[in-house]
């Protein structure tokens, strides 16, 4: 989480919202990392889960990331949900509950779903308050008083 850590704080410094992500292999070794990247791509899938699990994929050589386990400082959403569904990840490791759009238990469940294919495992609170005061920070520098 450290690491999807230091992720979001590079996302951050580029006027991103702070979220990070990492897919880690089957030993535990960070195959890719990425952070939000949407403003400065004009692209509304640039989400740091969806950008690591294509880098990771590319980096295998393969979309199945059987094994896998994508670690995000905050909860993901219903397309990021989706995508590592579709990715085969084994394992969803997140940071901070997501209230207004998490599809990893708290607003939607989408990984758990039985009509789908493939069901990952989930940990989540993983450095919540840390994760979570990261966003606070930076929405609070943007709020007008």
């Amino acid at each position: 989480m450290r690491l999807a850590l230091a992720e979001a704080a590079t996302a951050a410094a580029r006027g991103e919202i702070p979220v990070g992500a990492v897919v880690l292999d089957p030993l535990g070794e960070v195959l890719a990392g990425a952070g939000n990247d949407r403003e400065s791509t004009a692209d509304p899938t640039a989400h740091a889960e969806v950008l690591a699990l294509r880098r990771a994929a590319a980096l295998r050589g393969q979309w199945r990331l059987t094994g896998c386990t994508l670690v995000v400082t905050l909860e993901p959403c219903t397309m990021c949900a989706g995508a590592a569904v579709l990715a085969r990840v084994d394992r969803i490791v997140y940071g901070a509950v997501d209230e207004k759009g998490g599809a990893v238990g708290s607003l939607w469940d989408v990984v758990r779903d039985r009509r789908l294919n493939h069901r990952p495992e989930v940990v989540m609170g993983v450095l919540a308050e840390e994760c979570s005061a990261v966003l606070k920070r930076f929405f609070a520098t943007r709020r007008i008083r």
